[in-house]
């Protein structure tokens, strides 16, 4: 028998990250149970994200020769949040590789400073007609240096 005391995780705290970017829930973002859903949550992040890469990493998403997939993806929930309360998406980079960038985020209801919910997200950079992975280099690869995580 173990004496070890399991040690309940520490939820992500605002004070975590360094980029935001401010959501509005949506009416059809509720579910029956009368809480976001749980699939609308990797939308809020998918915007986040790409928001951040269109504005600060002037990513082309129409017309780029790169553009990034989304090959992996995960999310823990932790307290329920519903329409039409305010949101704030914190983000940051885990680590940058040669073509992928794993992202860090979390989102937080109104003035909370806990998140309501946290996961992982992993993008691959591939070249546009051919689906291949290409080097993550210049302004994307500073702009997402910027927001890597102590």
């Amino acid at each position: 028998m173990s004496n070890q005391v399991s040690k309940k995780p520490t939820l992500p705290q605002l004070s975590d990250y360094q980029h935001f970017i401010n959501i509005d829930t949506r009416w059809m973002d509720n579910d029956v149970y009368g809480h976001v859903n749980n699939v609308v949550y990797y939308s809020y992040f998918d915007t986040a994200i790409n928001r951040y890469l269109i504005e600060q990493g002037n990513l082309d998403i129409h017309q780029g020769p790169t553009i990034g997939l989304m090959v992996s993806s995960q999310c823990t929930y932790h307290s329920s949040v519903a329409f039409p309360d305010k949101l704030i998406a914190g983000f940051g980079v885990n680590k940058i590789g040669n073509s992928s960038v794993e992202y860090n985020i979390a989102i937080f209801k109104g003035e909370q400073t806990t998140a309501s919910a946290s996961g992982t997200l992993t993008h691959v950079f591939v070249d546009r007609a051919t689906n291949k992975p290409v080097p993550i280099s210049g302004e994307l690869r500073k702009v997402l240096n910027t927001a890597l995580l102590a």
